[in-house]
């Protein structure tokens, strides 16, 4: 399999709604880059619609979409997670967090019922999203010395590098971001420079 190095994610929040024999499904599309900020936005949708019966999300974390779950929140197994991951890898999106809140309108709907309405609700926050492109990179933090300064601005500029945190004096550093398809040309021309130390930071 040939990789990529792009993938797709949404740009900001984005809302939709469902409605089915009274209840009412409330979806939030979010953008998120790691784990550690799932938590919080669920306490935050959580008591925003404290007053909802379920509350239920999936998600999908990374370039690779190693990291994902879903929850169906008291909902029968199965039935509001799941089809909102599923709507998630439809669409071939990561770095997404969607949250599906239930207002029960008294009439249940059955397995099959709740299963549309979650996969429903998902596809109208997508649906609203402005989707994007980005692209993998692999970043790195290059240490060396002044007089080396043309030679890595030269490479820096030619492959079009992101560079940030520079610190220039008589020793440099500057973090970079290489993209992954141009990831071994760009290092092997850094590898010519005399002094200049290469340390590997993440690939996101």
């Amino acid at each position: 399999m040939i990789f990529s190095d792009t993938y797709k994610t949404i740009r900001t929040v984005s809302k939709g709604i469902y409605r089915d024999k009274g209840s009412r499904f409330l979806s939030f599309a979010i953008p998120v880059s790691s784990q550690n900020e799932i938590k919080p936005i669920l306490d935050d949708y959580r008591k925003e619609y404290h007053d909802a019966r379920h509350h239920c999300f999936a998600y999908m974390i990374g370039y690779d979409k190693s990291v994902f779950r879903s929850n169906d929140d008291g909902e029968p197994s199965g039935t509001a997670g799941k089809p909102i991951l599923g709507q998630i890898n439809s669409h071939d999106l990561t770095n997404i967090l969607i949250i599906v809140v239930r207002y029960f309108g008294g009439t249940l709907l059955g397995v099959s019922g709740l299963i549309t309405a979650y996969r429903s609700a998902a596809a109208e926050a997508i649906a609203s999203a402005e989707i994007i492109d980005c692209t993998v990179r692999a970043y790195y933090r290059l240490l060396f010395p002044y007089a080396s300064m043309n030679d890595v601005m030269k490479i820096i500029k030619e492959e079009n590098l992101e560079q940030s945190e520079q610190v220039f004096g008589l020793d440099c550093n500057i973090r970079i971001g290489i993209r992954m398809s141009s990831k071994e040309q760009t290092l092997s021309r850094f590898g010519l420079i005399d002094n200049l130390h290469l340390e590997y930071i993440e690939t996101r």
